[in-house]
């Protein structure tokens, strides 16, 4: 029996270009994003070329949690926070292109902070 996915932009507060973001990330599906979480979607993401946008990481945060995005407030931003900059100081490449970080490593491209 065939199974069906759901698509990435039937989760709240994600579109269309979201859910092409998550596909060049090889998240094809909601079930695939929420089985592999957030922290570990939005590593994958910024891997793929995508840059890093800590709204864009919470967004991710309270859509999985199928909260609006402007419910994230007070101590559990500042929270999310801590771990958006984690996520980005640990991600291979930092959400540049291949292409980007190769010519980063030869000093052509300024480096993003």
């Amino acid at each position: 029996m065939p199974t069906t996915s759901t698509p990435v932009s039937s989760i709240p507060n994600l579109g269309p270009a979201t859910e092409a973001a998550f596909a060049r990330a090889g998240i094809h599906s909601a079930e695939t994003l929420r089985e592999l979480g957030p922290d570990e979607s939005y590593r994958r993401l910024l891997e793929s070329g995508t840059a890093p946008h800590f709204i864009g990481y919470y967004v991710l945060v309270m859509g999985l949690q199928g909260r609006p995005w402007n419910d994230c407030q007070g101590e559990e931003k500042k929270a999310l926070r801590l771990r958006f900059d984690a996520i980005k100081a640990g991600a291979k490449g930092k959400g540049r292109s291949e292409i980007e970080a190769a010519l980063d490593a030869l000093g052509v491209v300024e480096r993003r902070r």
